[in-house]
């Protein structure tokens, strides 16, 4: 597969790469070409033919799954869910303070799928979950070097979590196999969690008593309040990242961008995790003294994101542009990026604010 050379790449050593934020609204479903990538280390060759699936630990017995016992074996189940990335947004962040050492994702670090695959809870029903078992960890087959050490790309969730229906182990995208980019032959697809808990090319099923100890799940995707500082910070007490939070973005028009129309129709997505829908998304021109109520285009989706727009007329001139939306738990963006600052830049939900110039 060809990946849409409109792609911003952000790293290449490992591939990093978002869409432009305004091709995401050509498709809700969002094409394998056009998915961000998102890569810890490098992109693993594995043979669908010899692959084997290790599903071991707390269990009454241990499995070595082949593909093709997954798509024969157990139940084709079919989730259409938005992946997003949890460093999503981070520009913003690094343009209130500097954020060193991480990817530097717009707004483009997220997409929508339909996914295709075995539900996980079959496979653990198969192996006979340990009644002690409280989580589900995921290794998958990247190399991942950090501090000299290959720490492999691993992530657990609660048991709770994987006995629901909708927590799959996909080998399809869009009604297709998966691509080598998106976790071919097999990966995990958790609905409504941070995309690092989605683990790519899955190779081992282990049940335990504790959070995953993968370097990722247990130090890196964590998170910090704002006056927490790297140097100094006890890395234990970071919160480990899994729902996600009530966000939006503007995709049309752009930051910075100059318009020479005055009647502009203003587009955009929003995401909530846990199954929450969104609900309603707001538009305010004059600094948040005033809101106006988009139309939601597209939603009404359990673990997917919502389309919205909303037509203005403006003058020529500067305009400023915030967005904030609201969930079906009533839950809603904070105001100030400043609030959620941390020094990772994960989980910027703060409202979206964009500028742009109307000229005719």
């Amino acid at each position: 597969m060809k990946k849409d050379p409109k792609l911003i790449i952000h790293t290449t050593d490992p591939v990093n790469a978002e869409p432009p934020v305004d091709k995401l609204l050509e498709n809700f479903i969002t094409p394998q070409p056009l998915y961000y990538i998102r890569n810890h280390g490098d992109v693993p060759e594995i043979d669908p033919d010899t692959f084997r699936l290790t599903v071991n630990g707390m269990v009454e017995e241990t499995l070595e799954l082949s593909l093709n016992s997954l798509k024969k074996d157990f139940s084709r189940h079919t989730v259409m869910a938005t992946l997003q990335c949890a460093g999503n947004r981070r520009n913003q962040m690094i343009d209130f303070a500097p954020v060193p050492g991480e990817v530097p994702w717009q707004e483009g670090a997220i997409g929508n799928a339909t996914w295709t695959g075995a539900p996980l809870k079959e496979i653990l029903e198969k192996a006979g979950v340990k009644a002690d078992a409280l989580y589900v960890e995921f290794m998958g087959a990247d190399d991942v070097f950090r501090h000299g050490e290959n720490v492999g790309f691993g992530a657990s969730i609660p048991i709770n979590k994987a006995l629901t229906e909708d927590v799959l182990l996909a080998y399809e995208m869009n009604d297709k196999p998966l691509e080598p980019t998106h976790g071919f032959p097999l990966r995990v697809v958790v609905p409504g969690y941070i995309g690092a808990r989605s683990v790519k090319w899955l190779t081992t099923i282990t049940l335990q008593k504790e959070p995953s100890k993968n370097y990722f799940q247990d130090h890196a995707y964590r998170l910090f309040p704002p006056e927490a500082k790297a140097e100094t910070v006890d890395w234990d007490t970071g919160i480990q990242l899994s729902e996600l939070a009530v966000n939006c973005a503007i995709t049309f028009p752009k930051n910075n961008e100059i318009i020479s129309e005055k009647k502009i129709t203003v587009k955009g997505y929003a995401m909530s995790g846990d199954g929450r829908i969104i609900t309603k998304v707001d538009v305010s021109t004059d600094g948040g003294e005033t809101w106006t109520t988009a139309i939601i285009t597209e939603g009404d989706h359990k673990w997917a994101w919502a389309f919205w727009e909303i037509g203005l007329d403006l003058q020529d001139g500067e305009h400023e542009l915030i967005a904030r939306a609201f969930d079906s738990a009533a839950n809603a963006q904070p105001e100030y990026v400043k609030d959620v600052w941390n020094f990772k830049g994960y989980m910027n939900n703060a409202w979206h604010k964009i500028r742009f110039i109307t000229k005719n």
